[in-house]
């Protein structure tokens, strides 16, 4: 393991116990000890029923989103690239709106993951279909026109809500939150995440190549169709699980990628795991935060995100036109 990398993983060891450990009421260190020594305690059912799930959550999430931008990256070539940027984000918050408004969500648990991976990959296939054979400009513009697709669907939703609770339930999901997760919601988004994630670290020979071209990759032996086909599948799986869970959680694919990519050279394949890292770090250390800004009610995280990676987007474009020929 590298020194990026395992910088990462104490950094998110400590995040860790941060966030077991931090809420309205803080707990003492020791309570994690009680984990063991008291099973039964007030301390250690606040954190293995409240606290544990968020935090496997966020690094659950925070790891997904790291990753995939990171892959779209690589692929499009764009250091804009994201899975919002992409309508991917938008295409699962759109079939997840769905099963809750039609009421499937009630029916079974898997009914809003299964509709979010179902929105997230036709949303990430038209995108493609679109604007796949056009260069990155025009992938860029075709996932803008999807994303508006989607986010007008949600409209129509919002404004066909049966009732005001109903568009009540359906703004509180999509302003983004990992708050009041059971382990229920961790377990059935795990293995739609871990499979999605699989498929993306798959591609990082794949994206090394294509930074000389789609012609020049193709003569290596690189099948530019079925990385396409990895990069919607991964993304489509692990993204739209996850975003049909928590909701819309923006700029942490975009922001870890840029995080880490001068320390490796930048080469797409090493950019990978440690994106990865820092995507479950930063949402960690973002969740955490967000618990501290005492507000009634709490400061969700998606909200919290974009209020803290607006500035990041912005200098990046800044950096990007100064750069630019």
């Amino acid at each position: 393991m590298s020194r990026l990398n395992l910088t990462l993983v104490l950094l998110i060891g400590v995040g860790t116990c941060a966030s077991l450990l931090a809420g309205r009421v803080w707990l003492p260190p020791s309570s994690l000890l009680d984990l063991w020594r008291a099973p039964g305690s007030l301390a250690s059912l606040v954190v293995l029923d409240i606290r544990a799930p968020r935090t496997v959550l966020a690094l659950v999430v925070g790891e997904v989103l790291g990753l995939s931008g990171a892959v779209l990256q690589g692929f499009t070539r764009n250091p804009l690239a994201e899975p919002a940027l992409l309508g991917v984000s938008s295409g699962a918050a759109l079939g997840a709106i769905i099963a809750i408004y039609f009421g499937f969500a009630a029916v079974s648990a898997l009914t809003a993951p299964v509709m979010g991976m179902i929105g997230a990959l036709g949303a990430c296939g038209l995108t493609f279909a679109l604007g796949g054979g056009g260069g990155t400009v025009a992938l860029v513009l075709a996932g803008a026109a999807v994303s508006s697709l989607t986010a007008a669907g949600i409209a129509m939703a919002l404004n066909f809500a049966p009732n005001p609770y109903a568009a009540y339930e359906i703004m509180s999901w999509l302003l983004g939150s990992i708050a009041d997760k059971s382990w229920t919601q961790v377990w059935l988004v795990l293995p739609f995440a871990a499979v999605g994630a699989a498929l993306l670290a798959a591609t990082g020979r794949a994206l090394d190549a294509l930074t000389l071209g789609e012609a020049q990759a193709q003569s290596l032996g690189i099948d530019v169709r079925q990385l396409a086909a990895l990069v919607v599948a991964g993304t489509a799986l692990s993204v739209g699980a996850v975003t049909s869970v928590t909701g819309a959680i923006g700029f942490i694919g975009l922001v870890a990628p840029h995080l880490v990519r001068p320390m490796v050279g930048y080469q797409p394949r090493r950019v990978l795991l440690p994106s990865a890292l820092t995507g479950a770090l930063l949402l960690l250390c973002a969740d955490v935060a967000a618990r501290l800004v005492h507000t009634d009610p709490e400061l969700k995280l998606g909200v919290f995100t974009s209020l803290l990676g607006t500035p990041f987007f912005f200098w990046l474009v800044v950096r990007i036109r100064k750069v630019a020929p």
